[in-house]
């Protein structure tokens, strides 16, 4: 494991219940490993020709290494609003700063047989140059929506972000 990976499993995450109130606090380590209900945000980014920023995870993340993801984001910290959370994620990920602040959606629990998650999904527009983190990215391009609906079909995308990809098309 990368110390980037075990500097991730250390941070303390707000728990949640079915109801998204918070109920405790473990490491994310913790949480993944006992399968804690816990607080994420996606933020779907495009550039200034409406374009979707679209990347393959690392391999060496604690959560669905090497899939791809229509989506920045991650966890929310302890403590931390999922607007403050969405706004963080996106300028780590993307590499910049002085974004306008992500235009929340809407909220929903992800829940498979291994993970559970309230998932906050924001949109914003980044109409500078990014230098995604290398720990976190592999792979990255801007792709138009035709092109990310033909790639949706053929690659393997977090779960997670599929979803909530599949959500946000059906609100339009």
């Amino acid at each position: 494991m990368s110390e980037h990976a075990r500097r991730a499993a250390r941070e303390l995450l707000d728990i949640v219940d079915e109801h998204d109130r918070v109920i405790g606090q473990a490491p994310r380590g913790e949480a993944y490993a006992n399968h804690l209900t816990h607080r994420c945000v996606f933020i779907q980014a495009r550039d200034e020709r409406g374009r979707i920023f679209v990347h393959r995870r690392t391999d060496d993340k604690l959560v669905f290494p090497s899939l791809y993801d229509m989506f920045v984001g991650g966890v929310v910290g302890a403590g931390e609003s999922y607007d403050d959370a969405a706004l963080r994620e996106a300028e780590e990920e993307l590499g910049v700063t002085g974004l306008a602040r992500p235009t929340f959606q809407f909220k929903y629990l992800f829940e498979s047989p291994d993970w559970a998650w309230w998932s906050a999904v924001y949109e914003v527009v980044c109409d500078r140059p990014v230098r995604p983190q290398p720990e976190e990215v592999a792979w990255h391009a801007f792709l138009s929506d035709e092109e990310l609906a033909l790639r949706f079909t053929e690659w393997d995308w977090v779960p997670d972000g599929a979803e909530a990809y599949r959500r946000l098309l059906a609100r339009r």
